[in-house]
């Protein structure tokens, strides 16, 4: 096969060469925590201006406060920090726990006290693990230049894939009824996937407008399932389904009740590994990744488009479908209408966030997921409403998708593209 002409060439960043490639002489290439540290800049400062916006609603969300820096801007100010201070302390130990508790049930040896003192973190650990599932399928899909709306219903699919398997099959030992479960629900979500990326491939229909689509299809499968014998628990008259098996549930880090925390948080870090791997380490991922740089000259080098788009659109299905998966068969074991509180949805904001990476969604999914365990806490502690949270989510998504923003904002220069700043090319494409 002929080489493409140098005007065809395929976009890469150095770290985004195919195995094997060298691209920058080793004399010349930036250390990985230098590169490191540039992606994170922008996602960093995004987080830090959402909340000094969140404090400013904060402030003057308080009527009192309001009046005071009419009458009193000194006592205003004091009561003003005190708020904010409050409101955030409360956020970070409804998500981390109280470090002074923490030590405090160490030292007491009591087992039932050390399980109180830790149930934020497994919260936070517990809201973070779909939210690496949702996440990762968005950031493949960015990667190969499509945008996948759909993380949402390709999860409601696959939980109730997996939820069928988990109830109806008996007599299996864990380690083999398990698997089958989870196997169950990334198929699920790979068939939601496949329709999209069928449809994009063969007759050009934008992914994002099928894949909302299908969201509001899958919304409705799931109302008509539950309504059947197959799926209904029986004596009940409401949209619930049958409980899922002990031996296709996964296994809680601790015996202690309150700890909901599970299993399948190695899975999401296991399958964050694997995605990386594809990406950066195969030549399927590589294929991926010049797709979605420059799908001209992909197809001039003899890739096959229709399939990396069929194929990018099953796994993204896929990983979504491990979504709903990992709460059916961890803290609910059963299914019920949105049973997700859009998990789906906040993926996106996940992969935004991690750079389309798949170190940048872990830490960006237990920051979210943190939020989502904190939120509550604070808003028992400080009476602030926890659509704070909401708005918070929002801010960060909003100063991410804008990087020139935050640049303009902290006037600091990027001499060169990292290539995460490119959105996926097939929107308005």
């Amino acid at each position: 096969m002929s080489e493409a002409p140098p005007d065809t060439a395929l976009p890469a960043a150095a770290d985004e060469a195919p195995p094997g490639a060298e691209t920058t002489p080793p004399e010349k290439a930036p250390g990985r925590l230098g590169g490191l540290a540039r992606r994170a800049l922008v996602p960093a400062l995004s987080i830090l201006t959402a909340f000094i916006i969140g404090a400013l609603i904060i402030v003057f969300s308080d009527p009192e406060t309001l009046k005071l820096f009419t009458t009193a801007p000194g006592e205003a100010v004091q009561r003003a920090i005190s708020q904010v201070v409050a409101a955030y302390s409360a956020l970070i130990t409804g998500a981390l726990g109280s470090p002074a508790q923490i030590i405090e049930a160490l030292a007491s040896g009591d087992s039932k006290q050390i399980a109180r003192a830790f149930v934020p973190i497994s919260e936070t650990i517990l809201n973070a693990t779909p939210l690496i599932f949702t996440g990762l399928s968005v950031a493949l899909g960015f990667r190969s230049g499509l945008f996948n709306i759909g993380a949402e219903g390709q999860l409601y699919v696959g939980a109730i894939f997996a939820t069928f398997v988990g109830f109806s099959i008996t007599g299996l030992p864990i380690y083999v009824h398990l698997p089958l479960a989870i196997l169950a629900g990334f198929l699920g979500g790979a068939l939601w996937g496949f329709i999209p990326g069928f449809l994009k491939a063969k007759t050009g229909a934008h992914e994002v407008i099928v894949t909302i689509m299908l969201n509001y299809t899958a919304y409705r499968l799931l109302d008509w399932v539950l309504k059947t014998t197959v799926f209904q628990r029986e004596g009940r008259n409401d949209p619930i389904s049958k409980i899922v098996q002990d031996t296709a549930t996964f296994p809680r880090f601790f015996d202690e009740p309150v700890l909901r925390a599970n299993y399948s948080t190695l899975l999401a870090l296991a399958v964050a590994v694997g995605v990386s791997w594809l990406l950066f380490r195969s030549i399927r991922g590589f294929e991926f990744r010049a797709v979605g740089l420059n799908p001209g000259a992909a197809r001039y080098a003899g890739m096959n488009i229709s399939r990396t788009i069929i194929l990018t659109m099953v796994v993204c299905g896929g990983l979504a479908g491990l979504a709903g998966t990992t709460q059916v068969l961890g803290p609910s074991r059963t299914l019920t209408p949105g049973f997700s509180p859009g998990w789906g949805f906040d993926g996106i904001a996940v992969a935004l966030i991690g750079g389309s990476r798949p170190l940048g969604v872990v830490l960006a999914a237990f920051l979210f997921g943190a939020l989502r365990a904190g939120a509550t806490p604070m808003q028992a502690a400080t009476g602030i409403p926890i659509d704070l949270v909401v708005v918070i989510q929002a801010l960060v998504i909003m100063f991410v998708a804008a990087p020139a923003l935050v640049r303009g904002i902290y006037r600091y220069r990027v001499d060169t593209v990292t290539g995460t700043e490119v959105f996926a090319k097939g929107w308005g494409s």
